[in-house]
This record gives C-alpha cells, sequence and structure tokens, in this order.
C-alpha cells in the first residue's frame, strides 16, 4: 500500500460541534482497543524520564496519565482541556510555528500520521532535541484496513471517514524512523506492529 495522506474531517471541525463530540468519544474506545496510552505510559515508566512532551495532546488524557510519572509539556492545536491536572503545562497552537525544544522524553499517539514532507522534517527537528521517543501510529496494511472496517457500523460518519484515511497514512516498519531521520548510530530503535493495526515505535540516544 502506498502511504496516502488526506485531510481528516475531525481535523476542521469546531471542538463544540456534537460530530467531533462524538468522534472524540469513537477514538477514546479505538485507543482503549488498540493499547495505545497503555502501551506508552509502561514505555514512560520504564524509561524514567525526568520530563515528558506530548504532540498532538488532543483532550489531555494521555497528558494527564503521564503527568504521574514526570512533568508534562503539551502541544496541541485545541485549547487546554478544563479537566486536565496542574502538572501539565498546556501549549496551545501550530507545532510547527513554535520553535523545537529540548526535553527527556518525546510521546505522539494517532498524530504523526498527518504529516509528510516537510511538515515530517519539521517533526525530525523536535526529535532532534530529546533523549528518548515513543510513538503509536496505524499500521498501514491491508489487515489493518479490515479491523478499521469492521468497527464502521459502530462509529459516526466522522470516524467512519476519518479511520481509513488514517490507517492510509500510516507506516510500515522502518518507514519512522527514516522519516524522524534517526541516525543508526546515534539511536536505539525498537519497533513493533500490532495484530490490532498499531506500529509502536520507542527510540533512545545511543
Amino acid at each position: 500500500m502506498i502511504r496516502q495522506v488526506l485531510p481528516e474531517l475531525l481535523d476542521h471541525l469546531p471542538a463544540d460541534d456534537p460530530e467531533a463530540i462524538r468522534s472524540r468519544r469513537d477514538l477514546r474506545v479505538i485507543n482503549f482497543l488498540m493499547g495505545n496510552e497503555r502501551w506508552i505510559v509502561r514505555q514512560a515508566r520504564r524509561l524514567a524520564p525526568a520530563s515528558i512532551t506530548e504532540l498532538g495532546a488532543g483532550e489531555g488524557m494521555l497528558s494527564g496519565e503521564l503527568a504521574a510519572i514526570a512533568p508534562v509539556e503539551s502541544y496541541d492545536l485545541a485549547p487546554r482541556p478544563t479537566t486536565l491536572v496542574p502538572r501539565v503545562t498546556w501549549h496551545q497552537g501550530d507545532l510547527f510555528a513554535a520553535s523545537p525544544v529540548n526535553g527527556d522524553l518525546l510521546v505522539a499517539n494517532l498524530f504523526l500520521h498527518h504529516f509528510e514532507g516537510e511538515s515530517m522534517k519539521g517533526l525530525a527537528r523536535w526529535c532532534a532535541g530529546f533523549q528518548s521517543l515513543c510513538f503509536v501510529e496505524p499500521l498501514r496494511t491491508p489487515g489493518a484496513l479490515r479491523l478499521g472496517a469492521g468497527m464502521l457500523p459502530f462509529v459516526n460518519r466522522i470516524t467512519r471517514h476519518d479511520m481509513l484515511v488514517s490507517i492510509r497514512a500510516g507506516f510500515l516498519p522502518g518507514e519512522l524512523p527514516q522519516l524522524l531521520e534517526l541516525d543508526p548510530g546515534k539511536w536505539h530503535v525498537r519497533e513493533q506492529s500490532t495484530w490490532r493495526g498499531g506500529i509502536r515505535v520507542v527510540a533512545w540516544r545511543a
């Protein structure tokens, strides 16, 4: 499958739109079924970082869990969630309009697949300032598409569109380290694809 990055409907809806609210609920269920956030939290505990930065933090649920491990800096276009714990510092705005920062652990959950080309190079510059990385993204395979199609009757119109778009924009093993310019001489990289349709990448400095 050739990688194809197309606009997702949820990204262009107001946060309080009823369809956006329902789609975010769908995403919480999908994240739970895929085990994404649980895996990221386990990796963060194992890495024991002094600080954590999350890109594309969305509703802030993962940031809130990670805040029990270390102080968290979160970046998203959306405003700070009202229920977010104080230990999370929220940065609202365009990630690529901000200067990349340095830190200990950089995480992202179902976020990197939105980007290609120069934007991916911008993400590589963010990665360069961190000691370890932890990402979960869609696995771009026919099997993942079949799994996604099986959920279509149970999700709303926005999610039905965005889920398949996300999978087609996802990654195969080896692609993310290359796109993020993780030099094998400078980084240890471990990748794992799951039957649930995800690809998990953890990297740390050599």
